[in-house]
């Protein structure tokens, strides 16, 4: 099995290589695409059973936004449950045969917690202001400025060797067991990895909903008169 940190080119497009991690996205994300269009379109006031579990999708994800940012889920509904979708259909995609999942490399890891990284950005200061915000790194005070600055920039770092590393770990496991015990032996861990693939999903885009509302909230109570009170 090759390094995932080496990436051999399919083809080229252009001086652009194109390699098996960038096709599995394009094909993942062309999938996400067509599912959305073809749900759309069969939207009824009648709901039918694909559509009654989009509803409820879509509800227990309002619902966990909502306890984490403590605000309307709407501004954020389509990032995190985009993220969660595509985290957890490209884990997924490891248990078709002779495809890596596009997660199990650093460049999709690091695409997508920049993704969260640049949302945090953009909800801080649509909440709070361009002013507001830079304020809050110098909460409590602005001695803390640096500390605060590298704590945005660790924490996007930690998101992807989290998902980097599980999801490589189980595509390097069910490999060797692979080549060691053959097609039947290694079932179950396919389906531990399934589950661990779906954990995954959940726990990188509950952080990405823990990250913004941090920065939506921070701004708001910097500025509360109890703790400009205090």
């Amino acid at each position: 099995m090759n390094s995932p940190l080496v990436v051999e080119a399919l083809f080229h497009i252009g001086p652009v290589p194109i390699t098996q991690p960038v096709v599995a996205t394009w094909v993942i994300m062309a999938v996400m695409v067509l599912g959305a269009l073809l749900l759309k379109r069969r939207l009824k006031q009648r709901p039918g059973k694909v559509q009654v579990v989009a509803e409820l999708i879509t509800g227990a994800l309002d619902d966990q936004i909502r306890d984490v940012v403590q605000s309307d889920p709407a501004p954020y509904r389509v990032l995190i449950g985009t993220i969660f979708l595509f985290v957890l259909i490209a884990n997924w995609s490891g248990a078709l045969p002779g495809v890596e999942p596009p997660t199990a490399h650093l460049e999709t890891d690091a695409a997508l917690a920049l993704m969260v990284f640049a949302a945090t950005l953009y909800h801080g200061v649509r909440s709070n202001g361009l002013v507001g915000y830079l304020k809050t790194f110098a909460e409590p005070t602005w001695v803390m400025i640096p500390l605060n600055l590298v704590e945005q920039i660790t924490r996007t770092f930690s998101l992807i060797i989290r998902l980097f590393g599980n999801v490589m770990s189980g595509v390097f496991v069910i490999g060797i067991m692979l080549s060691l015990a053959g097609l039947l032996v290694p079932i179950p861990l396919m389906a531990l990895d399934l589950l661990t693939g779906a954990v995954q999903a959940y726990i990188f885009a509950i952080l990405g909903c823990v990250f913004i509302g941090a920065a939506v909230s921070e701004g708001r109570d910097a500025g509360s008169p109890e703790r400009s009170a205090s």
